[in-house]
């Protein structure tokens, strides 16, 4: 463990970049072979607009990450923060807790907070309106979406306490984590249920895509299930029944379409229907 914390300590920023490349191109490549849906799509077309907001995200990390540096160095200079406030544990488990921690405000909250507020929905609209989800779909995110999960992350860095080394081992875990739960790959069901008690599987965030409520307001965990089930956000839906997009945004071509997906934040409130409201 001590040499695994080291190396992501000082990890350079092109094994990072590495990371993301390498793991949209597996998940990719395991879509050909095993996919859940076989979708009437032309994937780079479809990849397209998501590998904008990719490159999006990956820029406004970069431009701020040295808010993460600052944070990081600050709370450790000052003893600061849930782990460090804990009686001398293992580095094993004092990385695991941290992650786990990070996890819980970096996605879980940021996520839920997004769902809950019309504003910040707005913006994770774009997220939402992928009528082909896939591991491209991963990092759709409008660049606003992108400084508010920054945001997020950098309170979650603050109260967790976590080492830079800490930080980078989260931001990476919650990449692959995010790129294998959109992934359009067909697990077995048990393997994808007994998963989703310890991570977020592929089957379990499909549910918070479906195009109603409430499943879109359900299973809001990116590595950790933990938190959806903890808080009572968990929920099951047979991934056959699942319908991509939001309902109220029905538009696929408007959807695929950059300039009006960068557009989309200013579009007017609707949520996903209630599946009460239509039966």
């Amino acid at each position: 463990m001590e040499t695994i914390f080291e190396y992501f300590r000082e990890i350079p920023s092109t094994h990072r970049s590495l990371i993301l490349v390498g793991g949209i191109t597996f998940f990719w490549l395991l879509e050909g072979a095993v996919p859940l849906f076989k979708f009437n799509y032309k994937k780079w077309q479809h990849a397209l607009p998501n590998l904008f907001f990719t490159l999006t995200t990956v820029i406004i990390n970069f431009a701020l990450a040295f808010l993460l540096l600052k944070s990081s160095d600050w709370v450790k200079a000052n003893n600061f923060g849930i782990i460090n406030w804990l009686p001398e544990m293992s580095l094993w488990l004092y990385v695991l807790l941290g992650v786990l921690l990070l996890d819980l405000f970096g996605a879980y909250l940021a996520h839920f907070t997004e769902h809950k507020i019309m504003t910040l929905w707005m913006v994770h609209l774009v997220h939402h309106t992928d009528h082909n989800v896939d591991t491209t779909t991963a990092n759709r995110h409008h660049p606003l979406e992108s400084v508010i999960r920054f945001v997020f992350t950098l309170v979650g860095v603050i109260i967790v306490g976590a080492p830079i080394a800490i930080i980078m081992i989260y931001q990476s875990c919650s990449l692959i984590a995010t790129q294998f739960n959109h992934a359009n790959i067909k697990m077995p069901r048990k393997l994808d249920k007994i998963l989703s008690y310890i991570i977020v599987s592929p089957d379990m965030h499909k549910v918070h895509h479906h195009n109603l409520l409430p499943y879109t307001d359900s299973n809001y965990g990116n590595i950790f299930s933990i938190w959806d089930r903890l808080f009572g956000t968990y929920m099951e839906l047979d991934r056959d029944k699942i319908v991509y997009g939001v309902d109220t945004f029905p538009d696929a071509e408007k959807n695929a379409n950059l300039k009006e997906l960068l557009k989309q934040p200013f579009a007017g409130y609707r949520k996903p229907t209630n599946l009460e409201e239509i039966q």
